[in-house]
């Protein structure tokens, strides 16, 4: 398991260096090759972090196929925010509620819960156990069955396959 920490920490360090030097001339690659060594070898000798991520081809079609969803649910939720800010007149019903996940993973909770939290008109205020507790601002469903599927079923298929 202490490779595979290393592994991902490297790769994940090293797309970052990618995006934020935005440059595929040698020197820089190559530059990013190593500090993203020097620091995951560092950083992620001892750390659990990516334990549970699986490193299968699937897993990866389904790490893209996640960011294309979560792309088009940003979208259609900034649509929805901006309707209501420019139509003042549009109804909203805010509130809290609770929606159930079935992901096992601590990392695939977290990811959920940021998605949730990026998607605007949602907020994730708490994770406990199995359940996250998220703001609405314009809530459809208060039962737990009809939350949980408006808000977390988009993004818990993909997370199951990634994490397990």
């Amino acid at each position: 398991m202490k490779f595979k920490n290393i592994f991902v920490a490297f790769l994940v360090i090293l797309l970052g260096w990618m995006l934020l030097t935005w440059s595929l001339e040698l020197q820089s690659i190559l530059l990013g090759v190593g500090i993203s060594a020097v620091l995951s070898l560092l950083l992620c000798g001892s750390c659990t972090l990516f334990n549970e991520i699986n490193l299968t081809p699937k897993a990866f079609a389904y790490s893209f196929w996640y960011l294309i969803v979560f792309l088009i649910e940003l979208v259609k939720a900034n649509i929805d925010v901006t309707r209501r800010v420019l139509s003042p007149s549009m109804p909203i019903n805010p509130g809290i509620v609770k929606v159930e996940t079935t992901l096992k993973s601590k990392m695939a909770r977290l990811i959920l819960a940021n998605s949730i939290t990026l998607t605007p008109g949602t907020f994730t205020i708490e994770i406990n156990d199995d359940a996250l507790y998220v703001h609405w601002i314009d809530v459809e469903s208060d039962d737990v069955e009809g939350a949980t599927k408006a808000i977390v079923s988009k993004f818990e298929k993909l997370l199951e396959v990634m994490y397990g």
